[in-house]
């Protein structure tokens, strides 16, 4: 690896490091997990908050404004939000509800707006985009967390009148990697902002009033968080995107040019934006797992319809082993969706909880469960999954929308993170512990004091802590029914903090850099959530008295055994794969090796030269810096 490559790496690690929460404000029923600890009396009783009058009262007209006012197919067809969808939005008070109503909102907490969410989700993923972008990670929440007063008693009424608002901080060569925002922001002599830069895919970019836009001090790099109204001097609106999916999705470019932002304008204090933005991302994740429950909801509907009139063979599809297995995980897995997205709501509501694992966890899980489940609704419904539903119509059949689905739900594992960034942060926070305890033996510039200091110090820590992850932990929370799912979870989550502390002892600094490691242990993280939220779930609706109490308690034992069988072979995979010889094969993939593998036969072209595609720049090939042995030590 080259000099700076390293050097750019290592900023970009110092960067991302600096922003992240360094302490742990509370509890975190997934930290506890990495560490080996099943605190399944933190999560059990199942926790559940009523719905509180006025807010069952929206959710009702919502209902019936999504049945009677919302064209699905046509907002897909024409790729627009009509007018009359997003005055009507405003007029229920969609847009501020997440507002407290001293600002005109309507003041839900998070489970109520999850709510909302799930009904829009199982409706139209378009309008989950627009009003999930405009306040789970718009304006209002920043606001919220770190605005001023006169911030929020100017821009807040605005917002919960229906004033888009949008967050801007992707940029063309910027994806998740802070370290390299090129948007300045220069402070004048008179302690106001000049913005200058370029914003990429900023969602309800092009329709937005208001938006919050990260931008680096052109004096000491750090970054800052701005509010920024689109019709000031200087704001472009550019290009609108256009998409697989989500075809209205109001997203776009944004240009500054000499953008001047009075400092009241600044959110929070200078260089803190980047705090800002994953402190509002750990509860604004949260949204997207929401609109995967109705979906998914959705989905089941479908397949539990269609398998049981759909006739082949003499009998109907659900009844043939290779379709009912898939009824059988989509049901299960729905089931779970809701549950650890319910779980990890409900836990942004306690005080001192750190939600921010598991609210990733939700966000990575539900979407990718949510992905998977709609491509195995498509698979049984076979070519009328495939087909659209104008067409469908036409036929005179069904107009049931899977093939929209697909194209609007795949986004769901890139939007707010996409899968690999939630891999990696949930990864890191699943080794701070121990990095902790090791820094000063890591760190070159440590004394030998320190050092000293730290290795009698992760002594005392790992002569009792390590012993004890072989040791059953014996609490009565873990009896009862579906207890063998629980004490397997038990097992698993003792098992998972052996495994971090064995990589960090076999790859040690390098561990970072054995993502495919990483994402593994996070895998078996997740799915134990899932696993123990399912099953607290169906206990406490148990111990209730629910009438759907028996075949909740079947569906969590369903589930828990798919989930268990996923657990064990990611556990076997940790030491047992072929991760080195892929990255070698990949590496010798892009330094051109097999480009001869891309030629189509009978095209004239030189051998071993590219077939570019028309118009396109020619390509010059180029040697990986990375190396092999700087990946695996």
């Amino acid at each position: 690896m080259s000099e700076h490559t390293e050097m750019t790496e290592e900023h970009s690690r110092q960067v991302a490091e600096e922003a992240r929460e360094r302490t742990w404000a509370g509890r975190s029923f997934l930290r506890e997990i990495f560490l080996g600890n099943l605190r399944f009396e933190w999560i059990s009783p199942f926790p559940k908050t009523e719905l509180r009058p006025h807010a069952a009262a929206f959710l009702e007209r919502l209902h019936g404004f999504l049945e009677a006012d919302v064209d699905s197919e046509a907002i897909d067809r024409t790729g627009e939000y009509p007018r009359h969808v997003l005055e009507g939005l405003a007029k229920l008070g969609a847009f501020g509800m997440k507002i407290p109503p001293e600002f005109g909102g309507l003041g839900f907490n998070n489970v109520e707006y999850a709510r909302a969410l799930e009904l829009c989700g199982r409706y139209d993923a378009n309008i989950v985009a627009i009003l999930s972008a405009h306040q789970s990670i718009g304006v209002p929440e920043p606001l919220l967390l770190f605005g001023t007063q006169a911030q929020k008693e100017k821009y807040l009424p605005r917002c919960a009148r229906g004033a888009v608002s949008a967050f801007a901080l992707t940029e063309p060569d910027v994806g998740s990697d802070p370290a390299r925002l090129s948007t300045t922001a220069t402070e004048t002599p008179e302690g106001d902002f000049v913005i200058d830069g370029e914003k990429l895919w900023c969602t309800n970019g092009t329709i937005a009033e208001l938006v919050v836009v990260m931008a680096r001090d052109a004096s000491d790099g750090r970054i800052s968080a701005f509010l920024v109204e689109t019709a000031w001097p200087g704001v472009e609106i550019g290009d609108r995107c256009h998409f697989m999916g989500l075809r209205a999705i109001e997203n776009g470019v944004l240009r500054f040019r000499g953008v001047r932002v009075p400092k009241e304008n600044l959110i929070g204090k200078k260089g803190d934006g980047l705090r800002i933005a994953l402190t509002t991302l750990n509860t604004g994740r949260l949204g997207l797992p929401a609109a995967c429950v109705g979906f998914t909801k959705r989905c089941a509907e479908i397949v539990r319809e269609w398998s049981a009139k759909r006739v082949q063979w003499g009998k109907p599809i659900g009844r043939h082993e290779a379709v009912a297995h898939k009824v059988a995980d989509i049901t299960a897995t729905t089931f779970a969706v809701e549950s650890m997205t319910g779980l990890a709501t409900e836990l942004s509501l306690r005080e001192r909880y750190d939600i921010r694992l598991e609210a990733a966890a939700a966000k990575e899980w539900a979407t990718v469960r949510g992905w998977h489940i709609v491509d195995e609704t498509m698979q049984v419904r076979g070519g009328r999954g495939y087909e659209t539903e104008s067409s469908l119509r036409r036929r005179g059949e069904d107009a049931i929308p899977v093939e929209r689905m697909m194209r609007d739900t795949r986004i769901n594992l890139i939007f707010e993170g996409s899968s690999e960034i939630m891999h990696l942060f949930m990864a890191r926070e699943a080794v701070d512990k121990h990095l902790d305890l090791a820094a000063p033996i890591l760190n070159p510039k440590a004394t030998f004091g320190q050092k000293l200091r730290a290795f009698f110090a992760m002594l005392s820590f790992y002569v009792w802590w390590y012993p004890a992850k072989y040791i059953r932990r014996f609490t009565a929370p873990l009896s009862g029914e579906l207890s063998g799912h629980l004490w397997f979870c038990e097992r698993a989550s003792r098992r998972l903090a052996r495994a971090i502390f064995h990589g960090m002892l076999v790859y040690r600094q390098k561990l970072e850099r054995r993502q495919a490691f990483l994402f593994r242990v996070v895998d078996v993280a997740m799915e134990i959530f899932a696993i123990t939220a399912s099953v607290a779930r169906a206990r406490s609706l148990r111990a209730a008295g629910a009438a759907d109490a028996p075949s909740a308690i079947e569906l969590a034992d369903a589930f828990s055994r798919s989930a268990r069988r996923r657990i064990e072979r990611s556990f076997y995979e940790l030491w047992h794969n072929d991760d080195v010889a892929l990255f070698d094969f990949a590496q010798r993939v892009l330094d051109g090796r097999y480009r001869w593998i891309e030629a189509t036969h009978g095209v004239t072209a030189p051998v071993g030269e590219p077939i570019e595609h028309r118009g396109a720049p020619p390509r010059t090939p180029r040697r990986s810096d990375t190396t092999l042995r700087d990946i695996s030590g």
